[in-house]
């Protein structure tokens, strides 16, 4: 029987800072939430939002002002929500594909999912039109609107790009990291053509296409939320309850499958548990990218390679990562106007990326 040593990558840090650090994390997520809160293009004092958050949860009376319920509540922490939900799903699939592929220079975007993501987002922003009449003609439909249609078709964009490049990369019935990642440049280089190609023959959507590409929290709500959820829970728990087969699958694969484990199936579920999870947060918000990057590095640094501990880390960095990401995006503009938050986050991951490159 084979036994792991403390510095084999499959077994966990026996280090006293892991559990500190860990909940350190947790407490910051926490925190996080009703600080995010607090800045805003609207000046709002610090009483008043947490009156306003204490009474959504029946701690406080609710404000005699119901426009700061709206701007608190309905605006600033379903916003602050989405961001925490969104940055923690990018950085579990960021660790669980690097555990996947093993390669350190693995994201969330490796598959074309971004590129699947896009291409379904321009093209219902561009051609959305002549749809948006048919079906707000159907019964139960009739408030559809064109915004409606982009997160949707940004969804089966993605999905159906990772369905190619799965397609792609099978040879032989299983999954090689190798013909996984070449499939996923293939699509993401054709998809990246077909956007290309939408903003030249539709010219007065190509604004809306490439703030959209940029990736921003702007107009989300909890409208937003039942199509994350859909789409991250599923692939948050496949993920997580995956943890094993990855500190198996760091061993090599022909050391994993001498383990008794089914290298191909372990690969393709969990590929498709990252992706979901990805796909779902490009639709919801755009292509925001780095997060998958940074946040997973980091933490191996300071809780090892055991990915049961690191992919729960994972979740709670990338949440506060990309929650106070998208709080400097809204209040570095003055005049109410914001950054995209993927402009945020790849102005911080830019650098890191080449360092991290440079070091490789």
């Amino acid at each position: 029987m084979t036994t792991t040593t403390a510095s084999s990558p499959s077994s966990f840090p026996q280090s006293r800072r892991l559990w500190p650090v860990f909940a350190g994390l947790v407490l910051l997520w926490l925190a996080s939430l009703p600080l995010a809160c607090l800045p805003g293009p609207v000046n709002l004092s610090a009483a008043s939002v947490f009156r306003a958050l204490g009474a959504l949860v029946g701690l406080a009376p609710a404000p005699e002002d119901p426009a700061l319920g709206t701007v608190v509540v309905s605006i600033r922490l379903a916003r602050v929500c989405l961001a925490a939900l969104c940055g923690g799903a990018l950085a579990m699939a960021g660790a669980a594909l690097q555990g996947v592929l093993r390669n350190p220079l693995a994201d969330p975007f490796t598959l074309g999912i971004s590129a699947g993501a896009a291409c379904g987002a321009s093209m219902a922003i561009a051609l959305g039109g002549p749809l948006v009449a048919l079906l707000g003609g159907l019964p139960g439909l009739a408030g559809f609107s064109h915004a409606g249609l982009v997160a949707p078709a940004a969804l089966v964009g993605a999905l159906a790009a990772l369905g190619g490049a799965l397609w792609l990369g099978r040879g032989d019935g299983a999954f090689s990291r190798e013909s996984v990642i070449l499939a996923g440049i293939a699509v993401a280089a054709f998809l990246g053509a077909l956007v290309a190609l939408v903003k030249a023959l539709n010219e007065e959507s190509v604004t809306s296409i490439v703030f959209w590409i940029m990736g921003s929290f702007q107009g989300r709500g909890w409208n937003s939320m039942p199509l994350l959820l859909a789409t991250t829970v599923p692939g948050l728990l496949i993920t997580a309850l995956g943890w094993r087969k990855l500190d198996v699958l760091a061993l090599g694969d022909e050391q994993a499958a001498q383990a008794g484990l089914d290298v191909g199936r372990a690969r393709l579920w969990l590929l498709a548990g990252a992706s979901c999870m990805t796909a779902g947060c490009v639709a919801v918000a755009g292509v925001i990218g780095f997060v998958g990057l940074i946040v997973p590095h980091v933490l191996r640094l300071l809780l090892g390679w055991g990915h049961g501990t690191l992919l729960a880390a994972a979740f709670f960095g990338g949440g506060v990562l990309l929650v106070w990401a998208d709080v400097l995006a809204r209040c570095v503009l003055s005049g109410g106007q914001e950054l995209p938050v993927g402009v945020v986050t790849a102005l911080l991951g830019g650098p890191f990326f080449a360092l991290l490159v440079r070091r490789r």
